[in-house]
């Protein structure tokens, strides 16, 4: 009964094991071992082309600094060459290549590429969507996803924006679908600036209103044909409260925003010293006591601008 029993056994474990055997013995059979020893040498001179080619680039790349990009270019797309060409060597050397390996791995690649230019046809799509829809186009000035600067291209894959710190940086098209994008001047040339400036609340608002709205007005980079608008509210900041004087003008070309903006500051700070505006500060009260006026103290000047 047990010697019956364990014949059963190892019966059904053979059964179970058979597919696993003949799969492997296709596998074997797909394989040419020759051609996988000789794949060994195949991947061994690459890797040692690439070291070369790397070693090459560098000691070329200091001889002449001037092409150190261009260079690198061709570098990286010798690599990119090297390594397909190993790739397919290999397969080549080590696999038996019939109908069906070829369909298996026309399959398998179809799948791959499929997969990988998922994103690219995404973006070719939103590329064209942007080009109808034009939220933007080349010259203006944005913001988008933490970066802040103007659009230099706008292509079917991707949009490029240099930054005020003169970095370039690429957008995939199908990130606009999904995020807010701020414009700035929407193609025109001028664009409005805004600008705060904080003063005591004791100070003559009034007159500080009317030099900050003066300063803005003569500075050489001012849009006089849009409005100049000086809005004023009470804030506190911090720990103590202020008078904000909020100045929005219109530069006339957005290349000067930056400059613009300092010039602004420096004929508002001017002129707020010459005529004693003084910035906010923290002021201390004292409760009057027997036969005591009433003691205003200020005391830590901030200025703001």
């Amino acid at each position: 009964m047990v010697i019956s029993t364990l014949a059963l056994m190892t019966g059904s474990l053979v059964a179970e094991a058979a597919p696993d055997v003949q799969a492997l013995g296709q596998l074997a059979r797909v394989i040419k071992w020759g051609g996988v020893f000789t794949s060994l040498f195949v991947i061994l001179g690459a890797a040692l082309t690439l070291r070369f080619l790397r070693q090459f680039v560098d000691s070329l790349s200091q001889r002449f600094p001037n092409r150190r990009l261009l260079l690198q270019k061709v570098a990286t797309f010798a690599q990119f060459l090297l390594y397909v060409g190993t790739t397919l060597t290999v397969i080549f050397l080590s696999v038996e290549l019939s109908d069906s390996i070829i369909a298996l791995i026309g399959g398998t690649i179809a799948v791959s590429v499929g997969f990988a230019i998922k994103d690219l046809v995404a973006s070719f799509i939103a590329g064209i969507m942007i080009m109808i829809d034009r939220p933007f186009q080349v010259g203006d000035r944005i913001s988008f996803g933490g970066e802040y600067g103007d659009i230099t291209a706008i292509g079917l894959r991707s949009v490029r924006l240099q930054t005020l710190g003169d970095n370039t940086v690429t957008i995939p098209n199908n990130k606009f679908l999904s995020d807010m994008t701020s414009n700035g001047n929407y193609g025109a040339l001028d664009m409005q600036c805004t600008m705060d400036f904080f003063i005591a609340p004791d100070q003559d608002v009034r007159r500080a209103r009317e030099l900050a709205s003066e300063c803005a007005v003569s500075s050489r980079y001012t849009f006089l044909e849009k409005p100049v608008v000086v809005l004023v509210n009470q804030v506190i900041t911090e720990n103590y409260l202020a008078v904000r004087l909020r100045v929005k003008a219109y530069v006339l070309d957005t290349r000067y925003e930056k400059a613009f903006e300092t010039d602004v500051n420096m004929r508002v700070m001017d002129a707020f010293a010459e005529e004693g505006i003084m910035a906010p500060a923290i002021v201390v009260r004292t409760a009057p006591g027997p036969g005591k006026a009433s003691m205003i103290a200020r005391a830590s000047a901030r200025p703001e601008a």
